[in-house]
């Protein structure tokens, strides 16, 4: 079984697709995904395909939109009753049984667990491999071409904000192994698609500082702090403010060298 979460939502067992084209069973399936291998409760399914809309019918419902689930599932694998032992029934809700790489959400958090314990140990090599491999998983916007409700929803927050920091950790290990020129075009790329984000400018500034281009890390700066003080009134962070005066000190000082 493979599932993909990180972008266009595909499941597909054998290469056999299981997804089916209905919202609201794909939303289940979706849900089901996500928390693979653990007992969504039924109250759960409910809140996150109705929400407060949700009619005294719905629990009936969602045995309607599982068995249809099945069937999907029954097809792939050639054999109908084999579906129960993959979506299977537990106390109080159910449960989808895969494998642990057969959900692209659960590899991308065990790479990203693996990366963050490579850098605590100092392997700053292995957590950037791990880094771009969790992020690689990605191939667009969490849960594309699924409503994602109240529970979806929170979770592709989390996950959204997850790959945010998770690249912003990744381009920080490999800026301390040396990699600053291959990544000025990369970060050039992310500080136009993401204009406020003071985090990912000031890797940018460090970057070409380190590339030997300290009036390119000024002028990042510059525009960075002209876009927040006219869009929000805003000065830059200390913490970006204070990197802006070393890189001008460090300059003024190779100047007079």
């Amino acid at each position: 079984m493979k599932i993909a979460l990180l972008g266009p939502f595909s499941a597909a067992i054998d290469g056999v697709p299981i997804a089916p084209s209905a919202g609201k069973p794909r939303q289940i399936l979706a849900l089901l995904a996500v928390q693979a291998g653990q007992v969504v409760p039924v109250s759960s399914v409910i809140e996150e395909v109705w929400g407060d809309a949700a009619s005294p019918k719905a629990r009936i419902t969602v045995q309607t939109y599982v068995l249809q689930l099945r069937t999907f599932i029954g097809q792939a694998l050639g054999d109908v009753a084999a579906a129960r032992e993959v979506l299977v029934t537990r106390l109080g809700g159910y449960a989808l049984l895969a494998g642990p790489d057969a959900v692209d959400v659960h590899v991308y958090d065990r790479l990203c667990a693996e990366a963050q314990t490579a850098v605590e140990r100092g392997d700053d090599a292995r957590a950037a491999r791990l880094f771009r491999a969790a992020l690689d998983q990605w191939s667009g916007e969490a849960f594309s071409g699924v409503r994602a409700g109240a529970v979806l929803g929170l979770e592709a927050m989390r996950l959204g904000q997850s790959r945010a920091g998770v690249l912003e950790r990744c381009i920080a290990t490999e800026l301390r192994l040396g990699a600053h020129e291959r990544l000025l075009s990369e970060l050039a790329d992310l500080t136009t698609r993401r204009p406020h984000d003071e985090a990912l400018h000031a890797l940018f500034m460090t970057a070409l500082e380190r590339s030997g281009r300290p009036m390119g890390a000024l002028a990042v700066y510059e525009t960075v702090r002209a876009r927040l003080d006219e869009q929000f009134g805003l000065l830059p962070s200390p913490g970006l403010r204070r990197l802006e005066r070393e890189v001008r000190d460090r300059a003024a000082t190779a100047a007079r060298a």
